[in-house]
């Protein structure tokens, strides 16, 4: 008898893990606008669960794939080299590919702006002091 109930019971266990573990919906959140060019962007995908939470994910889960550039896990790679105005890039969810995401991203035209060193910054005069009246 007591075998029955915890055979019963890991069963129940396993089928409730199961299925709290399905993933709905995948939400795409990038940590920038644009990609940039000879660098590795990193691509995030979010998996909705059906019991509500999120979790992230990553190659185990989800192919990715792109009309330009190669893939190294969920970081894309654009060539310093690159002409065009725009990616696509699709993430399809391995258990369920009817489940996926497909987006746009353009390139970064404008080249980073430099930061400026400790040094400039604590040479900087203080903003906090009063400023003198000019007559």
């Amino acid at each position: 008898m007591k075998r029955i109930l915890l055979f019963s019971f890991l069963l129940f266990m396993f089928s409730v893990k199961t299925k709290a573990q399905k993933i709905d919906n995948m939400y795409v959140h990038l940590y920038t606008d644009s990609l940039k060019k000879g660098t590795y962007n990193y691509i995030n995908i979010d998996g909705k669960l059906s019991n509500g939470r999120f979790i992230p994910l990553d190659t185990t889960d989800i192919n990715f794939t792109s009309s330009d550039g190669k893939f190294f896990g969920n970081s894309l790679w654009i060539d310093p080299g690159f002409k065009k105005e725009k990616v696509t890039i699709k993430a399809t969810l391995k258990t369920n590919p009817s489940v996926y995401k497909e987006f746009t991203m353009y390139i970064k035209k404008k080249p980073d702006e430099k930061l400026k060193t400790l040094e400039e910054i604590m040479n900087e005069p203080n903003s906090n002091e009063p400023r003198k009246r000019k007559n």
